[in-house]
């Protein structure tokens, strides 16, 4: 078993979010994982954020203690399928949440996020909400 890591909790826990942090201390010997999705988010969070140089200084050692998964060939796969799926249903999930799902998917893993609105609609796709 692992965690595929969603922008959102990361946010919580630089936040100081009781319920996230406890759930990193409980599941501290799981390995875990951030999509190369959430990287973006972060370093464009910190971009466009008031103190810039603070702010990326702390995604890079986000980076350094999550192992960054890129988008390969088999998440593209994953990905154009569920795309195609929620087309079809009338579904339609953000591509980026899309990547993520297919991430976790591809990597067996399960996503931890907050965002359980959107993920709930992903078939077989395993979540985990930290924030609660």
């Amino acid at each position: 078993m692992s965690y595929l890591i969603d922008t959102d909790i990361i946010i919580y826990s630089i936040k100081g979010n009781k319920s996230v942090q406890d759930n990193f201390l409980k599941n501290e010997n799981i390995p875990k994982s951030i999509s190369i999705i959430t990287y973006g988010e972060l370093l464009f969070g910190a971009k466009k954020s008031q103190n810039i140089e603070k702010n990326t200084a702390v995604v890079l050692r986000i980076k350094e203690l999550f192992p960054v998964i890129n988008i390969d060939k088999a998440i593209i796969e994953i990905f154009s399928e569920l795309k195609a799926d929620s087309h079809k249903t009338g579904n339609i999930i953000d591509d980026f949440d899309l990547l993520i799902a297919s991430t976790a998917l591809t990597m067996n893993s399960i996503l931890v996020t907050n965002n359980e609105k959107h993920f709930s609609k992903v078939k077989g796709l395993e979540i985990e909400n930290w924030a609660k």
